[in-house]
């Protein structure tokens, strides 16, 4: 494989505060020499290695030399010899022990991401293949001393995965994002949807909870869901795959440096450029003649293949700029996509039903995404003691959003992201403390926008069925829409952080670890929603004698500013954490990790914000009265700017321990329990100023459908044709008065910051030197999740009319003049106790196979359905049963493995079987009563007992050109995805009165694709 190697205006009390911080920082690398703390696995980006050397006389000194760089580290040996390196770059290493008798070599070792190493080795000669010198050398030069298989890993309570270059380089995969193989870890899940866009998840949590670091720097969004930068709504990659080393993914109990995360940690660590010039090429093409046809397009109303392409590439080189000293990388990849898409009417109706100049709005058709992912590198060592880097990353992409489903082309918004980041690093290694300071900038944008600015109709079905007509039944369903899109959007963050951590290794038996960081990062959002004005025609309701209504809409919606505040929300946040930890070995078996966290944020934002007077005086008792007798004071979500402070109580522990069983240290009992705090998503909170500034106006028209009626009123007045211009849109909002039918959003004063609670036993055991097992058990219970609930109450205070009347929600009880009152507050809660087998055999040029297997079973609840946030069914989140979660899948096995094959071939694959997801409805049964109200079974896709199954295959054949250099070879390679074309589906009848509930009510299959055959070719050198 290749070469390269992994390495707003404040107030004067916030400025005070930063400034604090600041000199803090300042001082840090000074001033840290207080007993705070090393974790076990020593930074998010580096490894640590410790140990114990005997038999020799004189022991002075130990030296770590990074092989293919030289960069060299020495730290002074112990009395009893032993040894500490705190903060190593993940590589291949050797080490060089001074004694009485003159420099002792051991062989070659590699340290991976986030490792806690333990080498112990014996000099003397009567260690028998384990630090004996080699056959033939001198006793007392500069021998090899054999030492390999002789690491140790103390990783603590940590429950997680490390994937290595080799896997990320050789495993099946179709869209070359790094994070594919991150479902080895137990219960951490890679998902892909039916647009093509991805995301992880951990446990019982959604998206939004995870984090990624890269070199030790966090890529969190605080604006948008799925964890981190770029990954909302979008096909693209999080980072360019031909950067990435390896990382680790940690599922849950990391350590006390890990912040803004309460599910899944990956830290990840990019390659660097060594002593020799390498580089890379690849290409990688699929499209729709090297797939099996999907359901729909076998089955669907226009059967045959819609065209597809798939076409990535990139690039990659590395090398000195001063040997020893100074060295580079730098990388390209892009990513050109052409995505299936088929528009079908809504009722399943045939398109013959519409008329002839809408025939052409359905078929299939497709959407395109462009992506460009470019990242460098240099680092600079001048001196043993010290170590530079500076590395930047971009991101560009575009493309258009549009999915199957009733909404024609026209309808597409334009997909807009651009993403840089900047890491400036500093590391200072004494023999007794190390010192690593980072300064890093983002500035990152989302912004879909229209593509075309018009009016949009969209064709409703309401009356007898148009297919099989029941006395007094009436059908309800969209059929189509077409014109302009709805939302226009512009989100983003920016800013400056700085980071220190110190750690001291003076203490015997302890390496102790202060870290420290200051975050000043403006948070943006601009969202018109339903900027294109939507007309919704009953085309079942023909006044004139027509068979498709067209020409009167029975309502409009459309956004409007209302006259209070700026629809553009901007936030100039503060974070602030700091932590400790110590790695204490306690005896030669036992080690305890012991760490704290404490993190802050101020989001002016939210801590301002001022509610419009009209909206205080339309939820007051005078006005509504409704509230007097609710569950709920809406003075406790009413701000003035001076009831809301920041949330102080993000106070961390972490805790683990590993003991080892035997003397080898093959066998080692592990556990850990620890609180992560993440952060509340900024764009659920500005949704209460941008809501109340632009906001959706919903006018509904007498136009005498029986099937769409309204009341007289200011919002339901006779149809006119003026009202589909602008002219006519703003008579309707000046007929509105000030209210307009607005929606009220309010927050609750005192917000919390969701939280989990991670606790972990199991034993980790050596079978042989390359061969590893784990089983385990972990429970994760997370709390304080935010969700929007319906704040409308009836005349006497109640949600529910009484029995034995349906329970439905007051959604009839607004304020006066405006829209329903929306309150957001803390109460989501999720928990997920999971048994867990690993298996894994690393790839050796002596073994030359590698085998990892995760079996994971999950028994998961939740308060709400998995990843919803807006929670209107009940009065409270209290109300809602706690039941089985929709988003997790009780039963999951992933399986990769590689083997070198004759004539320079590889074979990989990858193999995922899981049980049926679980699926739930409300149904109406008289009252909330959680025990009558939910009705929920497993969805059996495949008409077994498995929901999911899918194998994935990749062959290489690798073409030496000696002539050229020994190292250059071009190869080509086969990777074909759904090897068995199973069909794993996705949509079911989720009806629980339905005699068909449960079984599969279409054809689609979401982001699980057909059998697809992928080619690339490429050289390295």
């Amino acid at each position: 494989m290749t070469k390269f190697e992994s390495r707003n205006p404040f107030t004067q009390t916030r400025l005070a505060r930063r400034l604090a911080a600041a000199l803090a920082i300042g001082v840090a690398g000074g001033a840290m020499s207080v007993a705070l703390v090393e974790p076990a696995h020593a930074q998010e980006s580096t490894a640590s290695l410790r140990g114990q050397v005997t038999g020799a006389q004189g022991i002075s000194e130990v030296t770590a030399v990074e092989v293919n760089t030289g960069v060299r580290r020495t730290v002074a040996a112990g009395a009893g010899g032993n040894y500490n390196f705190a903060s190593l770059r993940p590589g291949t290493y050797r080490l060089e022990v001074t004694t009485a008798d003159g420099v002792r070599t051991t062989d070659s070792f590699t340290l991976r991401v986030a490792q806690n190493a333990v080498l112990d080795f014996d000099l003397g000669p009567q260690q028998a293949g384990a630090g004996q010198p080699a056959a033939g050398a001198p006793a007392g030069g500069n021998e090899i001393v054999v030492v390999a298989d002789r690491i140790r890993t103390m990783e603590g309570g940590e429950v997680g995965a490390n994937i290595s270059l080799r896997q990320i380089e050789t495993l099946p995969q179709n869209n070359r994002n790094f994070l594919a193989f991150a479902d080895l870890a137990p219960g951490v899940q890679f998902v892909t949807g039916a647009n093509g866009q991805s995301r992880l998840q951990g446990g019982a949590q959604d998206s939004r909870t995870v984090n990624i670091f890269i070199d030790g720097v966090g890529q969190k969004d605080y604006v948008l869901k799925n964890g981190v930068t770029g990954q909302d709504s979008t096909q693209g990659n999080p980072f360019p795959q031909m950067a990435i080393g390896e990382y680790r993914v940690i599922s849950s109990n990391y350590k006390a440096e890990f912040d803004q995360v309460s599910s899944v940690a990956i830290t990840a660590v990019t390659r660097s450029g060594t002593n020799e010039f390498h580089g890379q090429g690849f290409i990688d093409y699929t499209d729709q003649s090297m797939r099996a046809a999907t359901p729909l397009e076998l089955y669907g109303s226009n059967p045959g293949k819609v065209e597809t392409k798939d076409f990535q590439f990139g690039g990659a080189l590395g090398g000195p700029i001063i040997k020893d000293v100074m060295h580079f990388f730098v990388t390209y990849e892009g990513k050109r996509q052409e995505r299936p898409v088929e528009i079908t009417p809504g009722l399943a109706l045939p398109v013959s039903f519409f008329p002839a100049e809408y025939q052409d709005e359905f078929g299939p058709t497709n959407s395109t995404f462009n992506e460009d992912l470019y990242f460098g590198k240099i680092d600079f060592v001048p001196s043993n003691s010290d170590l530079f880097e500076v590395s930047a990353k971009y991101r560009d992409e575009s493309g258009e959003f549009l999915g199957s489903g009733i909404n024609a082309r026209s309808t597409i918004s334009s997909q807009d992201v651009e993403e840089l980041r900047l890491t400036g690093r500093w590391e200072h290694t004494t023999d007794n403390w190390i010192n690593d300071l980072k300064l890093t900038y983002e500035d990152v944008k989302w912004a879909p926008t229209p593509v075309e600015f018009s009016n949009a109709s969209l064709f409703a079905y309401a009356g007898p069925s148009p297919t099989d007509p029941q006395p007094g039944e009436v059908v309800r369903d969209n059929l189509l829409r077409i014109g302009g899109g709805g939302n226009y959007q512009d989100k983003g963050q920016k800013g400056w952080a700085i980071q220190n951590d110190f750690t001291w290794t003076g203490f015997e038996g302890h390496t102790i670890k202060l870290g420290v960081k200051s975050k000043w990062v403006e948070l943006n959002t601009l969202e018109l929603n339903n900027f294109n004005p939507v007309y919704t025609y009953n085309v079942a309701y023909n006044p004139g004698g027509g068979t498709f209504n067209d020409t009167i809409p029975y309502r409009v919606q459309f956004g409007a500013q209302t006259g209070t505040g700026s629809p553009i929300v901007n936030s100039k946040n503060w974070q602030f954490g700091i932590y400790a930890q110590d790695d204490w070995e306690v005896t030669d078996r036992l080690t305890l990790n012991i760490g704290v966290r404490w993190d802050y944020e101020e989001t002016p934002a939210f801590f301002d914000f001022v509610h419009p007077q009209d909206a205080v005086e339309a939820v007051s008792p005078e006005n509504y009265p409704n509230l007097v007798n609710a569950n709920y004071d809406i003075n406790d979500y009413i701000s003035t700017g001076t009831e809301r402070k920041a949330f102080t109580g993000a106070i961390q522990p972490r805790l683990g321990f590993t003991y080892e069983l035997d003397e080898d240290g093959r066998f080692a009992l592990f556990g850990g329990y620890g609180r992560s705090y993440d952060r509340n998503q900024f764009d659920f909170l500005q949704q209460e100023i941008s809501v109340g500034s632009y906001t959706t106006r919903t006018f509904n028209f007498i136009t005498g459908d029986p099937n769409n009626t309204c009341d007289p009123s200011p919002t339901c007045v006779p149809w006119d044709p003026v009202y589909l211009t602008e002219e006519g849109r703003q008579q309707l909002l000046a007929q509105a008065g000030t209210g307009g039918g607005r929606e009220l959003r309010f927050i609750d004063n005192d917000l919390k910051m969701p939280y989990s609670d991670q606790f972990s036993l199991g034993l980790r055991g050596r079978l042989t030197s390359n061969f590893d097992a784990e089983v385990g058990f972990s429970h994760i219970e997370s709390k304080d999740g935010f969700a929007y609930l319906l704040g409308n109450r009836r005349p006497d205070g109640s949600f529910f009319e009484p029995a034995p009347a349906a329970p439905n929600s007051p959604w009839g009880f607004a304020p006066a003049g405006y829209g329903s009152i929306i309150i957001g507050t803390n109460g989501l809660e999720t928990s997920a106790d999971s048994a867990y087998l690993k298996l894994n055999k690393n790839y050796t040029p002596a073994s030359p196979w590698s085998l990892s297997a995760t079996y994971t079973y999950t028994e998961a609840e939740e308060n709400r359905n998995f990843g919803e946030v807006f929670a209107l069914d009940f009065p409270s989140l209290e109300d809602y049963p706690v039941t089985r979660s929709s988003g997790v899948r009780k039963h999951r096995l992933v399986m990769t493995g590689s083997v070198d094959l004759p004539i320079d071939m590889v074979l990989s694959g990858k193999f995922q079987i899981a049980s049926p997801p679980y699926l739930k409805s409300f149904i109406s049964t008289g009252g909330p009563n959680p025990s009558r109200d939910v009705i929920a079974n497993e969805a059996n896709a495949n008409g077994d007992r498995w929901g999911f199954r899918q194998m994935d295959l990749a062959v290489t054949k690798y073409l030496s050109l000696p002539f050229v250099t020994d190292e250059t070879r071009i190869w080509i390679r086969a990777d074909v995805i759904n090897l068995f074309n199973d069909r794993n589906y996705v949509d079911y009848n989720a009806d629980p009165a339905s005699p068909d509930y449960l079984t599969i009510s279409g054809l689609g299959v979401g982001g699980n694709p057909p059998r697809t055959i992928k080619v690339s070719a490429g050289f390295e050198f």
